[in-house]
C-alpha cells in the first residue's frame, strides 16, 4: 500500500492505494476543527486500502480557505460541492462501489448531499455524527435522514456529547435503507483518541453493508 498527494485544485488530500487494482473507493473528510491529517482518517484510509479500496482523505473547501478557522454556515453549500468533486475524482480510479463520509461536520455535510443526490455513492461512512449540539438534544439534525436511500454505517463513541448511542439508534430508524452502528467504547467525539482502533470494526461493517467481502 502507498499514500500519495492528490491536488487537483478542487480536491486536495492524500490517496491511499491498495497493492493491486482497487475494487472500490472511499472518500472521507474531516470535522469542523480538523483537517485531512486527523488520526481517525489515517486509520480508516489505511484499513480501507488493506481491503482493496482506493481511499482518499481530503480537506473541505473551508479548510483550504482557512487552515485554522471554523466552517461558515452561509458557505456550507461550497463544502458540499467539494464533496461532490471528491466523488467525481474517485470514480476515475475504479468501476467498483464508492463510499463517502467523514467526521462530524464533514460527515453531516456528506449525508446532506447524499440525501439530495441518491446516486452519488453506494454507501456512507459517518464518524461521530453530530446529532445535536452538546447539551441541546432538542436541536436534532435529522431533517434530511429520511431522504437517505443508500446503506449507511455510523461509527460513534459511547461518551460523545453530540449524541448518545440511544439517540443515534432512534435517528438511524429514520433512514429507509440498511444501517449499521459501530459503538466505540470509552470514546468521546474524537475517535482518534479511542483506546482501540475503530477502523478494525468499522471498515468490515461498511464493506458488509454494501455487499463487499470484508
Amino acid at each position: 500500500m502507498s499514500s500519495e498527494l492528490l491536488d487537483t485544485g478542487s480536491v486536495r488530500g492524500r490517496l491511499h492505494m491498495p497493492r493491486g487494482a482497487p475494487r472500490g473507493a472511499v472518500a472521507l473528510t474531516h470535522g469542523a476543527g480538523g483537517n485531512s491529517d486527523s488520526t481517525i482518517l489515517q486509520l480508516m484510509c489505511d484499513r480501507f486500502a488493506q481491503h482493496g479500496f482506493a481511499a482518499l482523505r481530503y480537506d473541505l473547501p473551508f479548510r483550504r480557505r482557512n487552515p485554522k478557522g471554523p466552517p461558515q454556515p452561509s458557505r456550507a453549500a461550497e463544502d458540499r460541492a467539494g464533496i461532490a468533486d471528491a466523488a467525481t475524482r474517485l470514480r476515475e480510479h475504479t468501476d467498483g462501489p464508492l463510499l463517502l463520509g467523514g467526521v462530524s461536520y464533514g460527515g453531516r455535510q456528506t449525508s446532506m448531499l447524499a440525501a439530495e443526490e441518491p446516486h452519488l455513492a453506494e454507501g456512507l461512512v459517518l464518524l461521530s455524527y453530530p446529532l445535536h449540539p452538546p447539551g441541546k438534544p432538542d436541536k436534532a439534525r435529522t431533517e434530511h435522514l429520511p431522504s437517505i436511500s443508500m446503506p449507511s454505517v455510523f461509527v460513534h463513541g459511547d461518551r460523545d456529547p453530540f449524541g448518545t448511542l440511544d439517540e443515534l439508534r432512534r435517528a438511524l430508524s429514520l433512514i429507509p435503507a440498511p444501517t449499521a452502528l459501530v459503538e466505540v467504547a470509552g470514546a468521546a467525539h474524537d475517535l482518534g483518541r479511542a483506546k482501540t482502533d475503530p477502523s478494525a470494526t468499522a471498515v468490515p461493517r461498511a464493506l458488509d453493508l454494501i455487499g463487499g467481502a470484508a
